[in-house]
């Protein structure tokens, strides 16, 4: 750097640790980060950066940590609106008798645009900048992500059944299309195929979207493996696992998402390696529901790309991704007996740069480098649960609260400042919600 002309910037970050993602495990202390035209320009020591960069807005942060902004790699964000609707049952019944006949009578475009923003703004207080999501009329999700300017990938719903959002695989396969269209040049809304899970998706409609996802090269977006009925009953049906029907059908490549992956033998877990596939790995729910375990430390060892994702609200029952990093950390070593499994570093790694991977825009987002987008969170570790401060990786996943969260920018823009929302009214959001529970609440009886 030219110490004599001073770096021009539209923001100047300077804070007590920085954590990239990249390399791994690199702790960088009193360090700063420049930003101008939505990028990352410069990561520097603070020292330096007071001298030779000179920028529009100085944000002093001492007692925080830098991380890149969260990737939440699986969700149902307008399902906010369901939190605490149908708590403590089983999967099946929870979608057959509660979940799918409130959607029958409450979801259209209004119920999925408030519900998003919901979900946006408790995501953005958590740090989150970036989410992957699987609703009904996606193209109100963008309208609310764009909003509140934060990053999503539309996995638009695909089904063999009709529902609110269309009639059969053909018309979800074809308004999942023109999504991808009427997107395809915004840096903010990216598009996937969401083809809800094996048991919910015929055999035509799956090959098709392996040449359409190859052809627009989007993601393939899946509830893959997620109970070990879902296994026994496909067995029963064909013959087959689904991995295996999957495998035949084309669909296990670079672009597939297998989200929750609880049932996988080790024989599956080097096709997903050898295939390039990753696993969205969602921990509270999977609990919540006692879906089962993912073996994540053994997927790791086999280098299998893992992330992380909340699942949505109404079986979590938070968008918070880092209890969701502390939940991964536990159950891992639980589950390998080994306390050792999946240390924070690796879960960080599952929240940022794993989760870009797997969305297919880690040369984008998931880490602090130089010209990838200025997507950040800070972390304020100036509190009784995360003092002393002597390992500030490990106190992000076993220690910090997602409230600890005070700054959040999406290419540059501030959407959170001290704890603030910039791009969303919370009053409101409030209001809104309220609303929303007495059209529930009429809907029950």
């Amino acid at each position: 750097m030219n110490t004599k002309t001073p770096l021009e910037a539209d923001l100047l970050i300077h804070a007590k640790w920085t954590l990239p993602m990249v390399p791994a495990g690199l702790v960088l202390d009193d360090h700063s980060i420049a930003v101008k035209d939505k990028k990352i320009i410069a990561v520097c020591g603070t020292a330096q950066a007071r001298k030779t960069i000179r920028a529009t807005q100085t944000i002093e942060l001492p007692q925080h940590v830098l991380i890149p902004g969260l990737v939440n790699a699986h969700g149902h964000a307008p399902m906010a609106l369901f939190r605490g609707v149908a708590d403590d049952i089983p999967l099946k019944q929870w979608l057959e008798e509660h979940i799918w006949p409130l959607e029958g009578k409450l979801v259209d475009r209004q119920f999925v645009h408030e519900g998003a923003s919901l979900a946006i703004a408790e995501m953005i207080s958590g740090g989150i900048t970036c989410f992957a999501d699987m609703y009904f009329y996606p193209g109100e999700v963008a309208k609310a992500a764009l909003d509140a300017h934060i990053r999503v990938q539309l996995a638009s719903p695909i089904l063999d059944f009709p529902t609110v959002w269309a009639q059969d695989a053909d018309e979800y396969i074809l308004k999942a299309t023109q999504l991808h269209d009427d997107f395809r040049s915004s840096d903010l809304i990216y598009t996937a195929f969401g083809p809800h899970a094996p048991y919910t998706v015929s055999d035509a409609p799956l090959q098709k979207l392996a040449m359409l996802a190859e052809e627009l090269d989007v993601p393939i977006h899946m509830h893959v493996h997620e109970t070990a009925q879902e296994v026994a009953d496909a067995v029963a049906e064909d013959g087959r696992r689904p991995l295996q029907r999957l495998n035949q059908l084309g669909l296990i490549t670079p672009r597939l998402l297998c989200v929750h992956a609880t049932q996988l033998l080790d024989a599956e877990m080097d096709l997903l390696n050898e295939q390039g596939a990753s696993v969205i790995h969602c921990p509270e729910s999977n609990l919540k529901l006692a879906s089962g375990f993912c073996e994540v430390a053994k997927l790791l060892g086999k280098s299998v790309n893992v992330a992380l994702g909340t699942d949505g609200a109404a079986s979590n029952n938070d968008l918070d991704l880092f209890s969701e990093m502390r939940t991964a950390a536990l159950v891992a070593k639980a589950v390998a007996d080994d306390a050792s499994a999946v240390p924070a570093q690796q879960v960080l790694e599952m929240a940022t740069i794993n989760g870009a991977k797997a969305l297919g825009i880690e040369h984008l987002i998931g880490s602090i480098e130089i010209g990838k987008f200025a997507d950040i969170a800070a972390v304020n570790l100036d509190e009784l649960n995360t003092a002393p401060q002597n390992n500030p990786q490990s106190h992000l996943v076993y220690a910090a609260k997602s409230s600890q969260v005070s700054h959040v920018w999406c290419g540059g823009v501030a959407i959170l400042e001290e704890g603030n929302l910039q791009t969303l009214d919370s009053a409101l959001l409030h209001t809104t919600a309220r609303s929303w529970q007495s059209k529930i609440a009429d809907s029950e009886q």
